[in-house]
Parts: C-alpha cells; structure tokens; sequence
C-alpha cells in the first residue's frame, strides 16, 4: 500500500508526460492528474515544447477519425502504438519505480 502512495505522489516523468498528452489536450484527465502533469509542464521546457508542438499540429492538420484512414494505415499505427507501449513497459521496469503512476498501461 505504501508504494503505491509514494508512487501517486512522485513527479511525473518525461515518457508519463508523453503518454498522457492526448488526454490533456482532449480535456478528458482527471483533476488530479491533470495538476501533477501541469507541474511537470511548468518546470521541464522539453516537455512544453512537445505540447506547443502537437497544439500546432492539430491547428493545421484537424482531427482524424479513424474511420477516415485506410485499414492498413490504421492497422501500422495500431502495431506501432503497441510495440512502443511495450517497448516503454520493459524500459520502465528497472528504470523509474514502475507502479501505478495513474498512467495507462504502467501498472
């Protein structure tokens, strides 16, 4: 139980700021984590730079539904998205704690 406190309570990292973009953007995070990721925003330029970045990026490019992609582009970012994610599991495994961060798919 104690470690899954500490690990709520501890900053949020670079790769978790990654991770969790889409979702402030979309405006669909918990108060809660929404705060701990707006700290992590203030203090870490690189971090803020990759939100203006994908802010622009939407203003120019839109939304996509998925529907509007071919089913093979759809299926190459579906496979890209889960090797990355299991890519960052098994780097996440010695390197930062793991837990339960409150981001999806570190447990």
């Amino acid at each position: 139980m104690m470690r899954l406190l500490s690990s709520w309570r501890r900053d949020i990292v670079c790769r978790d700021a990654v991770v969790l973009m889409t979702d402030y953007l979309e405006g669909v995070m918990p108060a809660r984590q929404r705060a701990r990721l707006e700290r992590h925003l203030a203090s870490c330029d690189g971090c803020e730079e990759y939100l203006r970045q994908m802010r622009v990026t939407i203003a120019m490019l839109g939304r996509v539904q998925p529907e509007d992609l071919a089913p093979e582009t759809r299926d190459g970012i579906v496979e890209l998205l889960l090797a990355y994610r299991e890519e960052a599991e098994l780097d996440g495994e010695g390197g930062d704690g793991g837990g339960d961060d409150g981001v999806a798919g570190n447990t």
